[in-house]
């Protein structure tokens, strides 16, 4: 009986995380009242999270609040999942480029927001909608990756780890602020961070609140390559072109591949093979398949 309900829960678990679209981490089981939590964060407006989805199947997503940082009013952080829950059912979707407007990233959470919600039940009812919010877009079915120009501070800092890669400018910073306004990341950034750089690098950058130039960043495995560029629309083509080097090939793939190393990081062993037997069969013989075939011997190019 046992052995039963454990392999109904873990196949239950593997189609969740195949098919991913919608899925919460928090419901009312753990106490989480995502529309009490909605109806306070509409009270603080300001700025707006932008989507500008294109015909080669790369997204743009914009935060944009310049006057504060891009800094994430309430309000930014209801669209942002409105974005996300977009880009969850956008089929021809491949990949993410993850951007702050007038050349810098984010500056976490506007402080007016921050300020009302004062009580240890904000701030954990907070830390659940925005931890829901960057798991589900860690889960997008596409290849993201974070534009870091200028400053990507606290809850910015918290939102590049939730992309697949990192880019910075020559001039930006990282900094982890949370030590210094007496809390610890709380959008799920730390643990991402332990993951990406190891967990003794990820105590250092937390603990002594580092400011990591894109030099240290680069050497630390917090970011993948520091453009040429510190235009704002420069450094934007130039992160297009580095996108590209891995969404060339059919959307099917593409996205199946991303579903793959999902499932890999979250899942144990046999539940991530299983995942990936089952993405397989979404594939073989298919078209891209077929036509990969035909093309004989043509790999080693």
């Amino acid at each position: 009986m046992a052995r039963s309900l454990l392999k109904t829960s873990s196949v239950s678990l593997r189609t969740k995380l195949l098919h991913q679209t919608g899925v919460s981490l928090y419901n009312t089981s753990h106490g989480f009242q995502e529309e009490k939590v909605k109806k306070i964060l509409e009270q603080f407006p300001g700025g707006s999270i932008d989507l500008q989805k294109e015909d080669d199947g790369i997204g743009i997503l914009t935060l944009n609040n310049p006057n504060k940082r891009n800094a994430f009013s309430g309000v930014m952080m209801l669209q942002l999942l409105e974005k996300v829950i977009e880009l969850e059912n956008w089929t021809e979707g491949k990949g993410l480029i993850v951007r702050g407007a007038k050349n810098t990233f984010c500056s976490g959470s506007d402080l007016h927001a921050v300020k009302a919600l004062g009580t240890p039940e904000d701030g954990v009812a907070l830390c659940m909608f925005m931890q829901n919010t960057l798991t589900r877009l860690m889960r997008l079915p596409l290849i993201s990756v974070a534009l870091v120009q200028g400053w990507a501070m606290g809850g910015g800092a918290e939102f590049i780890t939730a992309c697949d890669f990192r880019l910075m400018t020559t001039e930006s910073k990282i900094k982890f602020v949370h030590k210094e306004m007496g809390i610890i990341p709380s959008w799920g950034g730390a643990t991402r961070l332990a993951e990406i750089i190891g967990h003794r690098q990820a105590l250092k950058v937390l603990s002594g609140a580092l400011k990591m130039d894109s030099k240290q960043a680069l050497s630390l495995g917090m970011v993948d390559e520091v453009l040429q560029s510190s235009d704002e629309n420069e450094s934007l083509g130039e992160a297009r072109e580095w996108l590209q080097q891995f969404i060339q090939g059919p959307t099917e793939v593409i996205r199946a591949l991303k579903k793959a190393v999902s499932s890999g990081k979250e899942l144990c062993f046999q539940e991530a093979l299983q995942t990936e037997r089952d993405l397989l069969g979404t594939l073989w013989g298919g078209p891209a398949n077929l036509e990969a075939i035909a093309r004989k011997g043509k790999f080693c190019k």
